[in-house]
Order: C-alpha cells, then structure tokens, then sequence
C-alpha cells in the first residue's frame, strides 16, 4: 500500500513540473509573438515613394513636403524624387530605381499618360503598389489617381473667368505646361467643351502654348503670344509656373488692364499680381493637402485597406474620410475637393500659407 502511495505522489510531482513547463514555455511563446513581429516590421520597414514632374518647381515642392508629412506622421520613411526635366524618360529612371530599391509604393505625378505604362506595369508586376497624383496615367498602370479638383469643374471655372474678364467677347489664349501633361491636356478638353456653348460664341481660343512648366520657356511663350495677337483679351495659364511668368511679363509691359490673366497660381508667387490688377483673380487647391491625401492612399494600398475599386472609403488623417469615384478616363480617383478662388480680398492671408 506505501509503494502505492510514494508511486501516486511521484506521479504528481511529474504532473505539476510538467505543467510549470508548459507555462512556462508559453509565456515565453507568448513574449516571442510579440517581440519578433516588431523586430520583422523594424527591419522591413515598408518606404514610400513619390516622383513629381520636375526639379526647382514651388507647387511640386509643396506637394512633395505634403506627401512627406503623411507618410511620417504614419511612422513610415517617405522617399521624395523629381527629375531635372519634366520629361517621362527622365522619371522612368527614377522609376527603375525604386524598383531596384524595392520600395512598397510609387505614387507617380506623370509627365506622360501613356508613355511611363511600361515601367509602372514592371513596378506592379514586382508588388509595387502604383497609382497617380495631381497628373494621371494610364489607368492600366495604375490603382487610383489622387486629383486635385472635378477636371470638368476647373475646365468649366477657367472658361467663366475668361468670359467675364473680356467682357464676353474677344480673343484668349492658353499658357500650358507640357504638351505631353495628362491633367493639363484634359482641363484643356473640358475648356474647349465649355467654350462650345452658346453663351461663349463671342470668345475666340487663338492658340494654347506650351511652356513645359519652365520659367524662362513660359516667358518666351508668353511674349510670342502677345507679338501674334495683339488684340488678346486674356490668358489662361492652368499651370502654377506658367501663370507667375505671364504675371511678370504683363506687369513689366504695363499691360494691365489690356491683358488679363488667371488660372491656377500659388498665392505666394501671385500675390503681386492680383494686387497690382494684371490677374484679378485665379485658382487653386492647396499643394501640400494633394499630397498628405496622396500619403494616406499609398499607406492605405499596401496594407490592403483599400485597392483602388470604386466606393471603397478610407480616412486621410487630418482631411477626413474620402470615397473612391469613377475618373472620366475609365480608371478610379479620389477627389481632393473644389478649386478654391484667391483675389484681393483674401491674397494676403493666402500668401502666408502657400
């Protein structure tokens, strides 16, 4: 009977040194879980890219520090790129470079719509999460596109402009960037659109000129504007650099109130101008909020948050929440919200901010 009960205790012991083993190797499995994910995530840490038009350009300066507040206020190391010229071979190096780097996202301000499709379908192909902003590619290289405003609102806004500053009749023109930039050629689409309507049958669209977002280029295409149409009546220049350097060339041949101008400027670089009179008044949205929503859409592709489809929700921090909507060339984009007007009676607050 004693054999019996030292056999029963021995048996016990086992029993309960067995079980502080098992607790013991659990807690320990228990601190791994959560140690090891953090020291993986640590040294993985996803990087976010993002490549603008071109080097030396105020807006896409500011779209790039908007992107690079995003990112970081999510924790995450953002990757800022412009090439020197705004040309879609010079960003298609840039793009072979992240790849090479293996970084989690590309969010691209496309110099070309079509051209940048091959290497951004290799950047995919290779589990870059690729989309658009501000400029747009081709929806087959893409996931979504971040735009600025409705393109047919701003078509729509600049035309108005236009109409009242000639007095609804006359000869205008349109200072471009690229001849090659997505989101200029189709606000200009929507502006030919708009002029086809009756209420616009005295304005004359005399030529759309191409500065390719340069400031010296911008110059002398403005100045060739006014050598070949002296009757000009208004210049629309829906890009940030072409729009100061027409300011400056109607301030210094004192054409105010002769040639207008309006279109879509930084306040900061405009101030000048609409308070001289030469741009009554313009529009814009605010460059660094394009790119803090561009940060929250390239975080929310590689965690899986959102894909890119239509109606898919996501919240951009400081921004709010945002739905993702068709886009007029057959892909998806999320809209950043209406142009907003600046002329003298809010230039000087403005010009303080961006």
């Amino acid at each position: 009977m004693w054999e019996m009960v030292l056999i029963f205790i021995r048996i016990q012991h086992k029993e309960a040194d067995m079980k502080k083993t098992v607790t013991r190797v659990a807690l320990v499995l228990f601190v791994l879980a959560l140690i090891i994910p953090t020291a993986v995530f640590a040294a993985d840490k996803p990087k976010f890219a993002i490549v603008f038009k071109n080097t030396g350009n105020p807006y896409g300066e500011k779209q790039l520090e908007g992107f690079r507040i995003g990112i970081e206020e999510q924790g995450f190391e953002a990757i800022l790129r412009s090439p020197d010229l705004p040309t879609a071979e010079a960003q298609i190096q840039i793009i072979e470079q992240l790849i090479a780097q293996k970084v989690a996202s590309i969010c691209i301000v496309g110099n070309d719509y079509d051209a940048l499709t091959p290497v951004l379908k290799k950047a995919s192909a290779q589990g870059i999460k690729v989309f658009s902003l501000d400029s747009s590619v081709n929806p087959q290289a893409r996931l979504t596109h971040v735009n600025q405003a409705d393109s047919e609102k701003i078509g729509q806004t600049l035309i108005k402009a236009a109409y009242d500053m000639a007095g609804g009749k006359g000869e205008i023109a349109i200072l471009s960037a690229t001849s090659q930039a997505s989101n200029q050629n189709i606000w200009i689409d929507f502006m030919k659109k708009e002029l086809a309507k009756p209420e616009y049958k005295d304005l004359k669209l005399v030529k759309i000129a191409y500065g390719d977002d340069l400031r010296d280029k911008s110059v002398s295409e403005t100045e060739g504007l006014l050598r070949s149409y002296p009757n000009l009546k208004v210049i629309i220049a829906p890009t940030t650099v072409g729009i100061a350097a027409a300011g400056k060339v109607l301030t210094d041949k004192g054409l105010k109130g002769k040639v207008y101008l309006t279109g879509l400027g930084l306040p900061s670089e405009m101030a000048e101008y609409i308070n001289n009179g030469v741009c009554p008044y313009m529009f814009l949205w605010n460059p660094i909020d394009v790119g803090y929503l561009g940060s929250y859409v390239a975080t929310g592709l590689v965690s899986g948050k959102i894909t890119g489809r239509v109606g898919e929700k996501f919240s951009a921090g400081r921004l709010g929440n945002y739905t993702i909507t068709q886009a007029p060339d057959g892909g998806t984009e999320v809209l950043l919200g209406p142009p907003f007007k600046f002329d003298k009676s809010n230039i000087e607050e403005w010009k303080k901010v961006y």
